[in-house]
């Protein structure tokens, strides 16, 4: 049994406690957050014996594996650090922090202390970026040299379009909008599939040109970004290009995709793309029963059902843990360097990002 605690009990911490419900091995006995009312709350709702105010209570305790860390992106590096130093292992909540100057001292911290850190990368785990990465294994793409990281959403900025709090919107809790709130997830989903190349260099624009509600707009204090757009160029010879839109007026965008020598695979919804001879084959696949192969034929049971299962079964040492961590500092690298860009008005290196980077941090 792995024992744990979590930090934070706001929107996206509900989905870790059910998650880890679902889990045999894991069990949540102390929760916290600076609202005692909340942090009740899910005790209750959850089942977990323990509430705290001060999450320092949980690094006190002696019979805690492992914490959740569950707070806004300015919060992350402060409060995983302190659960690296206090001996415990560390999860935490994407993006990886505020800041790739904050990210790099996360990452440093689980290695001088020897810990695990694990970042929540959720689209890691799908059916679509296993099917994906088994075509790669095996050879069927041919040679890897582009990648497209895209996400959509037709008008969804938090709290400016009528869900979630202001704090998603103010870069002093969060640093970013669509790029840390959605990109995070296609970036890093892009860099695992291509074995996470270094990145070279960055070419980035920002846009916040939408309108939105006039009382939500002065009340949220708005003043990140809904649409991002970039162009890397990585190690290797491989390049990749972004778009992430929180609000955009077109009625979709094409899923993110991977082009090879030999075929291309579209992630979400996925499919299959190579030509035989004189014929052009597109493809889908029965996720299903590859789902179940994986499981019951492989053995893989369900240590990657969920960026948790796959934790908790990797803190048992059942399979090696996804190095989350780097893959989650390199898309702060890139995701940093989209900003860099637009505030220079040109390309930009990542030794440059790497030297402008500071610290976002919020003392907690």
């Amino acid at each position: 049994m792995v024992r744990l605690g979590i930090i934070g009990c706001g929107q996206i911490a509900q989905q870790h406690f059910a998650n880890y419900k679902n889990i045999p091995d894991a069990e949540v006995v102390i929760c916290a957050d600076i609202n005692g009312a909340t942090a009740e709350a899910s005790a209750q709702k959850w089942e977990v014996p323990h509430w705290t105010t001060d999450f320092r209570e949980i690094l006190k305790r002696d019979d805690i594996d492992a914490v959740d860390v569950c707070l806004h992106n300015n919060f992350h590096m402060p409060a995983t650090v302190a659960v690296l130093e206090s001996g415990k292992n560390a999860y935490c909540e994407k993006p990886m922090a505020g800041s790739y100057a904050d990210a790099a001292a996360m990452l440093e911290a689980a290695n001088r202390t020897g810990k695990h850190l694990h970042i929540q990368l959720a689209n890691i785990y799908s059916n679509e970026t296993r099917a994906a990465k088994e075509l790669i294994d095996l050879g069927e793409l041919g040679e890897v040299f582009h990648a497209r990281s895209t996400g959509f959403r037709r008008r969804g900025r938090p709290f400016v379009d009528g869900y979630g709090t202001p704090t998603f919107v103010q870069k002093r809790f969060s640093s970013g909008g669509a790029t840390y709130d959605m990109g995070v997830y296609h970036i890093s989903e892009i860099l695992y599939l291509l074995g996470n190349p270094d990145v070279n260099r960055i070419s980035g624009k920002t846009y916040q040109k939408m309108d939105m509600d006039a009382r939500r707009r002065e009340s949220s204090g708005y003043d990140v970004e809904e649409l991002a757009l970039g162009f890397v160029r990585l190690a290797g010879g491989l390049s990749m290009d972004i778009i992430e839109a929180w609000a955009i007026n077109l009625g979709s965008l094409e899923g993110s995709s991977i082009v090879g020598s030999k075929g291309g695979v579209r992630l979400h919804p996925f499919s299959f793309h190579k030509s035989y001879g004189n014929l052009d084959i597109d493809g889908a696949a029965n996720m299903g029963s590859a789902n179940f192969r994986w499981r019951n034929v492989e053995g893989t049971g369900g240590f990657y059902d969920s960026s948790q299962a796959h934790w908790i079964a990797a803190l048992q040492g059942q399979v090696p843990l996804i190095p989350t961590a780097e893959i989650a500092l390199n898309t702060m690298l890139i995701s940093e360097g989209i900003f860099l860009s637009e505030s220079l008005d040109r390309e930009v290196t990542a030794d440059e990002v790497r030297a402008a980077s500071k610290s976002t941090a919020v003392q907690i």
